[in-house]
């Protein structure tokens, strides 16, 4: 019998009876769900599942490091889902954790070592990890969540008590700071935040080449679970400005900064990079790349990978499991789609229209681009929400049909999913646009739009108090983004809706006083009709009414995609109390 030393992961579901007695289908649908979940995780931490049996699952991972993490990442996951699940229905997982000589057999294992595994899970409370005490000395050090001992254990069927300690896995209140005001402290894992790589070319129109460069950066960065990236917007409102390094990681709450330049020269490309610890100003790394432009996407993922040698190098153990990077295959398409992303980004109608032709001939050179779908279903909702739609019915039907296309080319880009969750949520899809936002974060769980997305489906299926934590959650990962304010509209609707006009009216006047997002615009508008403060809606109202179409009634349904019509009623309510009389409730 060959043995071999291994960490065991053994799962299984608090209180499954009563959830199969309740609900046998609904039961195994979300079963499904989170072993998938459970599965990816386990994978991405270079573990392996060996068994599995109704509701239980274990898995072996040769770093019990590796297994406490990818217990914290599936309780992490899970609990995000659970959120969204009526409190009958929250499936609770208890993990127990164990390291010891076990026995090979074929792809099975054997021995008291799986066995205590099995027997401390039962030990764990529902939704808690319960480690043995060799486990604990082999991951200390090495990892910050905070041990609770609770003493020597007498399990079943083990002939010997066992030590175990209780591992604490929740994650800090998302403190809503950056746009809020307020100092970020830094999070409990490495952080991060890449600056946007200086355009060194006499060609003005390589910036948006070089934006791209770092946004496939922070990008790739993204996808570590246990790094903290800055999203690409907060990074991006540095562009163009002489940064004092340590002020910037101040303002974003980070400890390391990454900075660069590009310099393109015909088919040859330059790109000089350095890694900054912000608090002493040292250069931890640096580096030099002059490739061909066609290995342009090799130079991305050096890049990617030394960065993440030089913070942690027992990252680099996931990273050999994951694509960061597929080849696009053609690089006019890839062009067509940086620059639809420059005007994406500008805010404004006239930009709008040329990214949307601009991703239509990226789409007719590479139909298989993934980017240029999502990119297209990205901007036309936008089109649809800011009120610049001159078609809403046929905006809406392609945004939905380019974003599913997005899916089904890369199932395994967050960006994806994150633009099928905005579709299907106008299309009223609401089940669908649920777990395409926690599916858009389960691939990535830095991906702050992922969090901003989840925040809106909640609000509009009556989930207010959950969807705050996940919109503080996104501002928290993208403290400084120029946009910020307008993303505020949805912190203002989800108060709105839980009757508190006050702070309602106070995020939506934040968010309107740069871009004047509709959104934010017209629930600031309801919210002062429900305070009765009439007369400071009345210098709104013309406003409002010119950002919407002919048919009025029509923008406001489909900007409204409400699971329960109660909550479009609360709204039109406040509308017709500050004196909008075009709308029927």
């Amino acid at each position: 019998m060959m043995r071999r030393l291994a960490a065991i992961l053994a799962t299984d579901v608090a209180g499954y009876s009563r959830l199969m007695a309740a609900d046998e289908e609904a039961t195994l649908r979300t079963l499904d769900a989170y072993c998938r979940t459970i599965s990816d995780l386990v994978s991405e931490h270079v573990g392996r599942i060996f068994g599995s049996a109704g509701d239980s699952v274990i898995a072996e991972f040769s770093s019990p490091v590796q297994a406490v993490r990818a217990a914290v990442a599936i309780q992490r996951a899970l609990a995000r889902h659970n959120a969204d699940l009526p409190s009958d229905r929250k499936m609770e997982l208890r993990i127990g954790i164990n390291l010891d000589d076990v026995m090979v057999d074929n792809d099975n294992l054997f021995g008291d070592g799986v066995n205590v595994a099995a027997r401390l899970q039962g030990v764990a409370d529902p939704g808690g990890i319960c480690i043995s005490g060799v486990v604990r000395d082999q991951i200390e050090g090495k990892l910050n969540f905070p041990l609770t001992p609770i003493g020597q254990r007498s399990l079943k069927n083990i002939s010997r008590p066992v030590s175990v300690y209780s591992v604490d896995w929740r994650l800090q209140h998302p403190a809503a700071t950056g746009v809020l005001a307020g100092e970020l402290a830094l999070p409990d894992k490495p952080s991060i935040a890449v600056l946007p790589f200086s355009n060194m070319s006499s060609d003005s129109e390589q910036e948006y080449f070089a934006e791209g460069i770092t946004e496939d950066i922070i990008t790739a960065l993204s996808h570590h679970r246990w790094f903290f990236v800055i999203a690409r917007n907060s990074s991006f409102a540095y562009k163009g400005r002489t940064v004092d390094v340590k002020q910037t990681a101040r303002e974003l709450g980070v400890r390391y900064v990454l900075e660069g330049s590009v310099r393109r020269a015909g088919q040859r490309v330059r790109i000089s990079s350095q890694l900054i610890e912000a608090e002493t100003g040292n250069h931890l790394w640096a580096e030099r790349f002059d490739r061909d432009l066609a290995d342009i996407f090799a130079i991305q993922d050096e890049i990617t990978q030394s960065v993440v040698g030089a913070i942690e190098p027992e990252m680099l153990l996931m990273e050999g499991k994951r694509a960061c990077r597929k080849s696009i295959g053609n690089l006019d398409a890839f062009d067509c789609c940086m620059r639809a992303m420059w005007h994406f980004s500008q805010l404004a109608p006239e930009h709008h229209e040329q990214a949307i032709a601009l991703l239509r001939q990226a789409i007719k050179v590479d139909p298989n681009l993934a980017q240029a779908h999502m990119m297209l279903a990205r901007t036309l909702v936008g089109r649809i929400m800011y009120g610049w739609s001159s078609d809403l019915t046929n905006d809406a039907s392609e945004a939905h049909t380019a974003a599913a296309r997005s899916v089904a080319i890369d199932d395994r880009d967050p960006y994806c999913h994150y633009a099928l969750c905005w579709t299907s949520l106008v299309m009223r899809m609401h089940a669908q646009a649920l777990s395409e936002a926690q599916r858009s974060i389960d691939l990535n769980p830095n991906f702050a739009l992922g969090f901003f997305v989840l925040g809106v489906v909640r609000i509009h299926i009556g989930h207010f108090r959950e969807a705050l934590d996940a919109l503080r959650r996104f501002l928290r990962l993208n403290p400084n983004d120029p946009q910020a304010r307008a993303f505020l509209s949805y912190v203002a609707l989800a108060h709105y809706h839980q009757e508190n006009y006050e702070e309602a009216a106070h995020f939506c006047e934040l968010a309107v006083s740069a871009r004047r997002p509709y959104i934010g615009l017209r629930t600031l508008v309801a919210s002062l009709g429900q305070l009765g403060r009439v007369e400071e809606a009345r210098h709104l109202l013309n406003e409002l009414i010119s950002r919407q179409p002919i048919d009025p009634q029509q923008l406001f349904d489909i900007t409204t995609p409400y699971l329960d019509e109660k909550y479009r009623e609360h709204l039109a309510d406040g509308l017709l109390r500050a004196g909008v009389t075009n709308l029927r409730q």
